[in-house]
């Protein structure tokens, strides 16, 4: 009777602990973004974060949907990565309102030429695309961010659509996927070398980037995912440690006074 009792207490726990552990996988990225998205609504400046994170996510996490296509992976990946889709999409919305309203340019810079209904601003109608590359994502409405993340989801799916029999093309998709979300951590970590500065940016973020890295790099070894999950995962924590070590060294030697206080012009580049 003790034994049956003790089983059905260990097989209460293992559950409880398989759904905690699910849980942390399924939402455990999109807790390093709370205190970075509180940051910026109430300094209302996004220079120290860069948006190209979110593209980063974005790219990886569509093309992690579409390899599943090709080769079965758990489905409690496949809500992370469409749980995480949807968190970029809000970030993206809140750093694109900061810059509108803190930038002192009018002139509208998109993804798909329109013409524009704003008062202030009148442009000509182009023929199909209205940007150029240096302001690319860059851009002054969400909606142009939706535009092109349309546009990459469907042109990526043709494009698996056509090639899913090949056993290369969906192992390079896969690879691609998690190489780019592995590159994370790469624009945070360009955009702190560029402004000598981790100033805007918040640590919670990226300790918590680190532990999660770390947790998701071993959940992957012990459910014995794809190869290119845990390698990619790997490098991914060392991005982290990079960024925790520029933390420390712009603290310990700054290389610019410390200040809010920004050019509009500066807050619009680094985004």
């Amino acid at each position: 009777m003790d034994d049956e009792v003790l089983e059905q207490i260990v097989s209460v726990f293992n559950a409880l602990v398989s759904w905690v552990a699910a849980g942390a996988m399924v939402f455990g990225g999109v807790v390093p973004y709370i205190p970075q998205y509180r940051d910026i609504r109430r300094t209302q400046n996004a220079e120290g974060f860069s948006t190209y994170v979110c593209l980063v996510l974005l790219v990886a996490n569509i093309l992690r949907i579409l390899f599943r296509f090709g080769r079965y992976f758990e489905t409690l990946l496949l809500w992370q990565s469409i749980i995480m889709i949807g968190t970029m999409l809000i970030m993206l919305n809140l750093c694109t309102n900061v810059r509108m309203a803190t930038e002192l340019t009018t002139k509208r810079r998109s993804f798909i030429a329109t013409d524009s209904k704003d008062e202030e601003i009148r442009l000509p109608k182009r023929l199909f695309l209205d940007f150029d590359w240096s302001y690319f994502w860059s851009w002054s409405r969400f909606m142009d961010y939706v535009q092109c993340v349309l546009s990459f989801t469907l042109v990526a799916a043709y494009i698996t659509y056509l090639l899913l029999d090949s056993a290369l093309f969906v192992e390079t998709l896969g690879f691609l996927a998690v190489f780019t979300e592995a590159m994370l951590g790469t624009p945070q970590l360009y955009c702190n070398f560029q402004n000598k500065s981790t100033e805007g940016m918040s640590i919670k973020m990226v300790l918590m980037w680190t532990s999660g890295d770390t947790f998701k790099t071993g959940y992957f070894l012990l459910t014995q995912a794809p190869v290119q999950f845990w390698t990619c995962g790997l490098l991914q924590v060392f991005v982290d440690i990079a960024i925790l070590f520029q933390v420390y060294y712009y603290s310990r030697y700054p290389q610019k006074p410390v200040s809010h206080t920004v050019s509009h012009t500066t807050s619009a580049k680094a985004l």
